[in-house]
């Protein structure tokens, strides 16, 4: 007998029996059996009542604890694709209310810690969909499950699953951006916020009261812990829930209540550290961590309602105190206490304590409160007059009561003395990880947040900058106190350096750095003792900072001493001093006032020692930023970088080749190359052999660091065809990977144009033989991205082959090139762009049509037709006539409605050079034989000529009988040439292409003269040309136009 057939994925029926089946395939160790029951549930994913049913088998207590979480897994992700309402196959109107019915109770009833968090995190995301509209009562709802769970005789565990639902939800709606939601839920919080901030006092009270009379035996820990969820989710509310947190009672008083827990807690904490169970001790540490978080959030999010919140100059002093005590003991042992003994006898520092976090949050709100006074915030909000009364309130209280002089001048002092020295923790790390030591040392972004030294560095700068008057005095007293060779005070000597460097841009003129500089940095740098290397490290941070702000220091002086401290000879001269050197480098040679030629005698050591250095270092992000040092001197370096530019190259290739698939470095290698390149001009050919297959490696499309490095291989290659004076097959070649980045739509499609150019100008001859390739993907460009960005590099691009055509092979040249825009069709998508605006330009009123093509793009594409017709009118004609040969207009027509167009635009066009270059081009055709169909239109061609000769033509003072002078016409080559610099060759190359342009060699008086005089004769003479085609003239631009002198 057969056994039971069972059914494909796709073929069961979706019930709870299946589901449940299925859910227990899919949390099975068998992997066979989680592919099938994973493909069954993708399958049943949009059909009505799963997630439903999901719900069903999570909140039945029976099954398996698995079974029910992977339910809630899927239920929660089924609501992130298919709740909203715009979802394809979006759940049910009926389904969403059945699933909103039971969550709430479910998740209040649930007995496992785990499912209850999956719960709360998917009603948190039913909430974001639903509040206000579809589930305006949720918060409501859970405000009585509070009032109804905190009552004596219920139990203490549904109360934790309501608060941890509300913390969710809060977090949830906390991060909405649309106003809408903020109000909604500032409309709920008042309500949520009583209930729940006056469960938080009872917890609290009860805790408290029982550590402090009976000890910690008879303390609960679960009222310990729904306190501190209260308190999350209070936070949280106080500062999203409100617009206006100090106008709110029950803020104030909550507000009230937290000051004075902070004190009485860390005063608990302090008498009982030996006593109290680790437990207890760990969650009232989070508890008044949690407390601070509210007090900075309320300072950064809420500045002026922070100020005004009762008590809160005290509370900010109080932070101060605690301040004051940490630093009593930071960077001494003595702390350890709180912290974990690693085998070797030192603390374990990944266990921080509370009271570290505390300080950081009391540094922080520190800084909240200079900003509110100095720096406040600029919105664009409408402000009520209350408001602005309230922001202008608390800027005065916060200067008035925290701000004072006093208290100022001992923060510096605090900050200085106790903060910015090095603990032992800290001495520890650098010996044992001094790579990574360092990258966290120089850490940026808001990394300065998270550490006690790094933020208090920041208030400090924070203070000297608005109290410069008040503070400079007392920190230079301390300053000339230690700062003498004699003082072997080595902590306290970097604490004051580093508050020194910081200050430089204030101290600038009232220090003297140089002085400073020779008499004590010099010799200390030089001391052999124990220790030293932590002064090393900070005189390397302080040079580079000084640098940058003071003028007129011994830069060779300093040069040495970088010297000196990349020295790996030197014991003293570990990795973190040697790396700390090589970053702040870059400080000491990107100021404005440097001067190569001084740097150049130093530059071989210290770039030796610098690569060396760079090889050695294992950290990418260390390679990265001495890399950037490296980057720095070769630009800063310009053309003097020659002596050391094969060194360069050399190191270049090793990192290369050691960094394999680290492509954040190779993409470094490349931006130094490219700058070593246009530093030394043509110099630069003779590494071609050595950088061109890295170009080719990085831009091959079947290459796989081709997505990583290409913009910047491109930055590379173009540099490289800049600088080049000789063309070389080798460089040619790599002409072949520009053709599939023309179907691309982004900045490699610019960037490849450009290389594109470069060649024409360096291979004119070669990149003409290969114009019908270009041509055709040019064509493609146009029609498929008829604005600006590309287009007009494409034309311009046109218009150089045609120059280049005339210069090297002249009327024969532009007749062939003529002929690959005919059969790549570029000339027919020019011509039919232009007929689009011609049609656009008939039409009038509110149906009128619209053109292809903008203003800016059809001048474009009129200057390619006025560049042909410039070289060959002859030529241009016929091109014209084999246009439009199979089409149903006669060439007279044609011809009427360019010309038509032409002299229209012609007022669009805003650039002196693209006028001339037009009013060149019509006047060549009137040469053209017959000539009736251009002399039809000598009124607009007289307009054109008076515009042009007008903008063009400079006169002297007393004009007598000089023709003047064309503005656009160039007569010096040299003139050109910078002075200041070498040239690159591309340079040379453009300069000469626009002395070979007549819009910059032809007089257009003259031109103009000599085309009417030769039309004048080919028409029979004055006579005629007057009864035929002058008299067709408006009197009024005949009598303007003769005032020009042309004739």
């Amino acid at each position: 007998m057969e056994g039971p057939i069972e059914l494909l994925p796709e073929a069961k029926p979706l019930n709870f029996e299946t589901l449940v089946n299925t859910l227990i395939r899919a949390s099975s160790a068998n992997q066979q059996q989680v592919q099938t029951g994973t493909q069954q549930l993708q399958n049943w994913e949009r059909e009505p009542g799963l997630y439903s049913s999901l719900q069903s088998v999570f909140i039945e207590t029976s099954l398996p604890l698995e079974v029910r979480y992977l339910s809630a897994i899927q239920l929660k992700n089924g609501i992130d694709k298919y709740w909203r309402k715009t979802a394809s196959n979006a759940i049910g109107r009926d389904e969403k209310i059945l699933i909103r019915s039971r969550c709430l109770e479910s998740g209040i009833s649930e007995l496992d810690h785990r499912l209850a968090i999956q719960n709360a995190l998917l009603i948190a995301k039913i909430t974001r969909f639903e509040f206000p509209h579809d589930w305006p009562d949720v918060l409501l709802s859970i405000a009585q499950y509070l009032r109804s769970t905190s009552q004596p005789d219920a139990n203490p565990q549904r109360l934790s699953r309501t608060l941890l639902i509300l913390l969710h939800i809060i977090k949830e709606l906390s991060t909405a951006r649309l106003q809408r939601s903020r109000s909604s839920l500032q409309s709920a919080a008042p309500e949520v916020f009583q209930v729940l901030a006056q469960i938080y006092i009872d917890k609290v009270q009860i805790w408290m009261q029982s550590l402090q009379s009976t000890g910690d035996r008879e303390v609960s820990s679960r009222d310990i812990e729904n306190s501190l969820i209260a308190l999350r989710v209070l936070r949280r509310l106080t500062v999203a829930g409100y617009e206006f947190p100090n106008r709110s009672k029950e803020v104030q008083a909550f507000w009230v209540f937290s000051r004075l827990q902070l004190g009485e807690t860390i005063s608990l904490l302090n008498k009982r550290i030996g006593t109290a169970q680790l437990y207890f001790v760990s969650r009232i540490e989070k508890i008044v961590v949690q407390l601070s978080k509210l007090h900075l959030e309320m300072a950064r999010n809420h500045p002026a309602a922070f100020a005004l919140l009762p008590g809160s100059p005290d509370l900010t002093k109080t932070y101060w105190r605690l301040l004051v005590e940490f630093g009593k003991v930071f960077g001494s042992q003595t702390i350890v206490t709180k912290m974990k003994v690693g085998r070797g006898g030192d603390a374990e520092d990944k266990v921080i304590p509370y009271m570290e976090k505390l300080s950081l949050k009391g540094l922080l709100i520190l800084r909240s409160c200079m900003k509110m006074v100095y720096t406040p915030t600029q919105s664009f909000k409408y402000m009520h007059v209350e408001d602005k009364w309230e922001k202008i309130q608390s800027m005065e209280l916060i200067k008035r009561e925290v701000l004072t002089e006093v208290l100022v001048r001992e923060m510096m002092e605090t900050l200085v003395t106790q903060f910015f020295v090095f603990r032992p923790r800290d001495l520890r790390e650098w010996e044992e990880e001094p790579d990574e030591w360092e990258r966290r040392e120089e850490g940026e972004g808001d990394a300065w947040e998270f550490s006690i030294r790094s933020c208090s560095e920041k208030l400090f700068l924070d203070l000297v900058i608005n109290n410069k008057d008040l503070l400079t005095k007392p920190l230079l007293n301390v300053f000339y106190t230690v700062a003498t060779p004699q003082n072997t005070d080595i902590l306290r000597k970097d604490s004051i350096y580093a508050a020194i460097g910081l200050a430089a841009p204030m101290l600038e003129n009232e220090l003297d750095f140089g002085g400073f500089l020779k008499s004590t940095l010099v010799s200390e740098v030089q001391h052999q003792q124990a220790g030293y290397n932590i002064l090393r490290r900070r005189i390397a941070i302080v040079l580079g900072q000084w640098l940058g702000v003071k003028h007129g220091l011994d830069r060779p002086l300093v040069y040495q001493v970088f010297q000196h401290l990349l020295d790996k000879e030197d014991k003293l001269n570990d990795l973190v001093v040697r790396v700390t050197a090589g970053r702040h480098l870059k400080s000491v040679i990107d100021p404005f006032d440097f001067v190569a030629e001084s740097f150049m005698p130093f530059a071989p050591i210290l770039l030796s020692r610098l690569l060396l250095l760079v090889e050695e270092v294992e950290l990418s992000e260390t390679k990265l930023a001495l890399l950037n040092t490296v980057s720095v001197i070769v630009v800063r370096g310009e053309h003097h970088i020659n002596p050391v530019a094969d060194q360069i190259l050399s190191s270049m290739s090793i990192i290369w080749s050691q960094s394999e698939d680290e492509f954040l470095i190779k993409q470094s290698i490349l931006g130094i190359l490219s700058g070593l390149i246009t530093s030394m001009k043509d110099q630069s050919q003779r590494f071609h052999t050595v950088i061109l297959p890295l170009i080719q490696s990085s831009i091959d499309p079947s290459s796989d660091s081709r997505a990583y490095l290409l913009e910047d291989a491109l930055d590379l290659w173009a540099a490289i065809l800049i600088q080049t004076s000789s063309a070389s097959p080798e460089l040619f070649a790599l002409t072949a990977y520009l053709f599939p980045m023309f179907e691309t739509a982004d900045e490699t499609l610019r960037k490849a144009l450009e290389i594109t150019e470069s060649y024409v100008l360096l291979y004119p001859g070669p990149m003409l033989n290969l114009s019908r390739l270009y041509l055709s993907s040019f064509t493609t460009l146009l029609a498929a991205s008829p604005k600006r960005e590309a287009s007009g590099t494409v034309t311009h691009l046109a218009e150089l082959l045609i120059q280049a055509a005339e210069i090297i092979g002249g009327a024969d040249a532009i007749k062939t090139f003529t002929t690959v825009l005919l059969e790549t069709k570029f000339l027919t998508q020019l011509l039919t762009s232009l007929h689009s605006a011609y049609s656009a330009h008939q039409t009038t009123g509110p149906n009128r049509g619209r053109s292809k093509i903008d203003g800016i793009v059809e001048t474009d594409h009129i200057s390619v037709l006025a560049r042909l017709a410039l070289s060959s009118p002859t030529v241009f004609i016929q091109a014209l006539t084999v246009v439009f040969s199979n089409r149903d207009s006669s060439f007279d027509e044609t011809v009427a409605w360019i010309l038509a167009e032409w002299f229209s635009h012609f007022e669009n066009i805003g650039s002196s050079d693209r006028k001339k270059l037009n009013c060149l081009a019509l006047t060549a055709l009137l040469n053209h034989s017959p000539q009736t169909w251009i002399l039809s239109k000598l009124q607009d061609l007289m307009s054109v000529w008076m515009d042009v000769v007008t903008e063009c033509m400079e006169y002297p003072e007393e004009r007598d009988n000089e023709d003047g002078r064309d503005c656009l016409v160039y007569w010096d080559p040299d003139g050109l040439k910078p002075t200041d610099r070498p040239e690159a060759p591309e340079e040379e190359r453009r300069r000469n292409m626009i002395f070979a342009d007549p819009v910059h060699r032809l007089n257009v008086k003259n031109f103009i003269r000599e085309r009417l005089q030769q039309a004048i004769r080919v028409s029979g003479g004055e006579e005629i040309f007057q009864r035929d085609w002058l008299v067709n003239v408006d009197a009024d631009i005949v009598r303007s136009f003769s005032q020009l002198g042309i004739l």
